[in-house]
């Protein structure tokens, strides 16, 4: 399936839309989920909790949207993030520079190189403004920041581009209050804001986006202290670095060959990759992939991003980053405030290890990898637990009492499910729109229903249908969203 595909489906069943798309003037970038995307979002974000925050013992907070002018001062945002653009002399249209020169040559282009690097590539390969031929003016750095005023005297202050900083400067009342020990991890889910220079492929590059994110706070002398590593170790991954192949390793080797710094990383891509297992990505299209020096952002000592292979091309799902100290040592310097804490009987500075994941990216991933077109139909192959409708309640026909069977079955189980009761065209197309959003079981009730209270059960993925007595179908559903088979015949008579 390609990205044309999937959107029109998205489009079709209420996945997710563009904002403002009755206006001309809507700006890109900004997109909503609909009603379908929205329960697909939700049961994703709280598997998220499940399996890594809840696993581990994080905590997690909300933060404000909007922070002040001295959050990013000492974030360095203000100063580095920026994005390098360049502009036609003659029609004036606005380019990413690494982009267009990567677009021109088809060479991978670092985005940490300096203006006048962009500047000598532009020139050494003859490129010019594709609009219209024109020559290009010099790069700039552009800071992608949304600044906003606050309260009559329009006092400066930023929506966030990351949810992070929230973390950063709430760490040390979190700490004191909550009586944790490093290592810590508090965790954010949310959105941020960033004024991308020109947002394309749709619903992968937002300006408007949700993130959740970990920041992990711990003691640089015990980074190979983490008994949990064991859980992981022997989880094999594949990793890309530099210059290099990918290879599949097991952690503890990656870990043991430096490949990966120490365990304590170790432990958290684990449990990243444990993670989307889980989600029903196809594993074999993923991958660690070792950032060099110029590509990392500029607060990291070391970064790894996970990574996934769709249609278009393999996507950043994760940044992982080690920032070292420098978030609270700059945020002790700008506030002048000691974030140090106490680990045992030794006051520290604690360094940060960071696992920031981009949600809307992740739904995309995970709806192009369940789709399929198997000949005669469209089928979302969710993962149980991750559909965003459970079930589905059909009366065979709207007439001789069916209708109101139906009815009474699905305002029980709605209490229990995401269920939904359709009555409206044939039961195929209804069956049809059901596999289209991945419902993993659709229910009918229909004339033998009025006889001896059976319904049928069918299998999203095979079709088969199986019946039942209604007095079983709330357990039944529950089984298979806990991933157990859909039951055969004999399993449920």
């Amino acid at each position: 399936m390609d990205y044309d595909q999937l959107l029109r489906l998205a489009l079709e069943r209420g996945f997710f839309a563009p904002s403002c798309e009755l206006y001309g003037d809507s700006p890109a970038g900004f997109w909503e989920y609909g009603p379908i995307g929205l329960a697909l979002r939700n049961r994703f974000v709280e598997l998220w909790r499940r399996e890594i925050l809840r696993r581990d013992d994080m905590v997690e907070i909300d933060g404000s949207q909007i922070m002040s002018k001295s959050v990013f001062e000492a974030s360095g945002h203000l100063q580095s993030f920026s994005d390098p653009v360049i502009t036609c002399s003659k029609c004036r249209s606005i380019y990413r520079a690494d982009r267009l020169i990567q677009e021109s040559t088809g060479q991978t282009v670092p985005e940490r190189l300096k203006n006048s690097e962009f500047d000598r590539a532009i020139t050494d390969n003859k490129i010019k403004c594709p609009s219209c031929g024109g020559h290009l003016g010099k790069t700039e750095g552009f800071n992608m920041m949304f600044k906003i005023g606050i309260g009559p005297s329009q006092t400066e202050a930023y929506l966030r581009p990351e949810t992070c900083q929230s973390i950063f400067v709430d760490f040390p009342r979190l700490f004191k209050t909550l009586r944790r020990k490093l290592p810590v991890a508090f965790a954010q889910y949310g959105k941020s804001f960033r004024n991308e220079i020109a947002p394309r492929q749709g619903f992968m590059r937002l300006r408007e986006f949700y993130q959740a994110e970990i920041e992990v706070f711990f003691n640089v002398d015990k980074v190979n202290s983490i008994e949990n590593f064991d859980q992981v170790s022997n989880q094999v991954v594949r990793i890309l670095r530099t210059g290099t192949l990918p290879e599949e390793i097991s952690l503890k080797k990656a870990v043991a060959s430096g490949i990966i710094p120490n365990k304590l990383f170790g432990y958290y891509l684990g449990l990243l990759h444990q993670f989307y297992d889980k989600t029903g990505l196809d594993m074999s299209k993923t991958r660690f992939r070792e950032l060099s020096s110029r590509d990392r952002a500029f607060y990291a000592d070391f970064s790894i991003d996970f990574e996934v292979e769709t249609s278009l091309g393999w996507i950043e799902l994760v940044a992982c980053n080690y920032r070292t100290d420098y978030d609270l040592r700059r945020h002790s310097e700008v506030s002048k405030r000691d974030l140090s804490v106490m680990d045992d009987e030794t006051r520290v500075l604690p360094h940060i290890f960071e696992l920031s994941m981009g949600v809307d990216r992740s739904i995309y991933s995970i709806m192009e990898h369940a789709f399929e077109h198997d000949g005669e139909r469209n089928v979302m192959r969710f993962r149980a637990e991750l559909a965003p409708v459970q079930v589905g309640i059909f009366p065979l026909v709207t007439k001789e009492g069916l209708p109101e069977r139906a009815e009474d079955l699905h305002a029980k189980l709605k209490m229990i499910f995401d269920a939904v009761y359709d009555k409206s065209g044939s039961i195929g197309r209804r069956y049809r729109r059901l596999d289209e959003i991945g419902s993993p079981a659709c229910v009918t009730v229909d004339h033998r229903t009025l006889k001896d209270d059976t319904v049928t059960i069918r299998d999203r993925d095979s079709m088969k249908q199986t019946r039942v007595k209604s007095s079983r179908v709330e357990e039944i559903l529950t089984d298979i969203m806990r991933g157990r088979k859909f039951p055969s015949l004999s399993q449920v008579e």
